[in-house]
C-alpha cells in the first residue's frame, strides 16, 4: 500500500497561481495512476485530474482544462499539480488519490488510498 501527503494549498487571489505536492510513501510508486479530486463546500467530491503511472497519460475535469497542469517525478516519488488561472469556483479541498492500475479512472471509488487533503481557497 502507499501513504500519501498533499501540500501546497493556500489563498490567492483569483487569477493567481498555486502549486500543490503529493508526496508518497510505502509501495512502488510507479505503478500507480494518481488522481487530483477536489470537493467544495457544499457538494460532493469531484474529479479533476489524472496521470498514468508513467506520466504519459493525463486527464482533465473540462472546467480545469488548460489552467491547471499534473506532472510526477517517479524518482521523487511525488505528483504535482500545477494551478494557473485561479477562479473563486476552484475553491475547495483537493485530494490525491492512488490506484494501483494500468487503467485510467475517473471515478473516486476506483482509487484505493487517499490523503488528508489541502485547502485551496481562491479570493475573488
Amino acid at each position: 500500500q502507499v501513504q500519501l501527503v498533499e501540500s501546497g494549498g493556500g489563498l490567492v487571489q483569483a487569477g493567481g497561481s498555486l502549486r500543490l505536492s503529493c508526496a508518497a510513501s510505502g509501495d512502488t510508486f510507479s505503478n500507480y495512476l494518481v488522481g487530483w479530486f477536489r470537493q467544495a463546500p457544499g457538494k460532493e467530491r469531484e474529479f479533476v485530474a489524472h496521470i498514468s503511472w508513467s506520466g504519459r497519460v493525463t486527464k482533465y475535469a473540462d472546467s480545469v482544462k488548460g489552467r491547471f497542469t499534473i506532472s510526477r517525478d517517479n524518482a521523487k516519488n511525488t505528483v504535482y499539480f500545477q494551478m494557473n488561472s485561479l477562479k473563486p469556483e476552484d475553491t475547495a479541498v483537493y485530494y490525491c488519490a492512488a490506484a494501483k492500475s494500468d487503467y485510467y479512472y475517473t471515478d473516486e471509488e476506483r482509487y484505493d488510498y487517499w490523503g488528508q487533503g489541502t485547502q485551496v481557497t481562491v479570493s475573488s
